[in-house]
């Protein structure tokens, strides 16, 4: 009985000496944050605001500037969505 308490106790004595080598490895992993830049507002369209019954060249008149009023707007979202990403 002596014998096999020994012979335990030196087999667990010699299972803490074989200690394996822990390898650390460093690993990139992209991580989602939330984006914070704002949304910008919609400009009011020129188009919009016309009357049912305005002139033809009132007409052209307000879709050409809504034509650069858009281009901008379009510029401010890519933007944002350029900030974001």
């Amino acid at each position: 009985m002596m014998r096999a308490v020994v012979l335990l106790g030196a087999l667990a004595l010699t299972g803490c000496g074989a200690v394996p080598r822990v390898q650390v490895q460093e690993v990139k992993v992209p991580v989602p944050v939330e984006c914070r830049e704002p949304i910008p507002d919609r400009p009011a369209m020129p188009t919009e605001a016309l009357a049912e019954d305005a002139a033809p060249f009132e007409l052209l008149r307000a879709a050409l500037a809504e034509i650069d009023r858009r281009q901008g707007y379009e510029v401010r979202l890519l933007a944002a969505l350029i900030a974001c990403t």
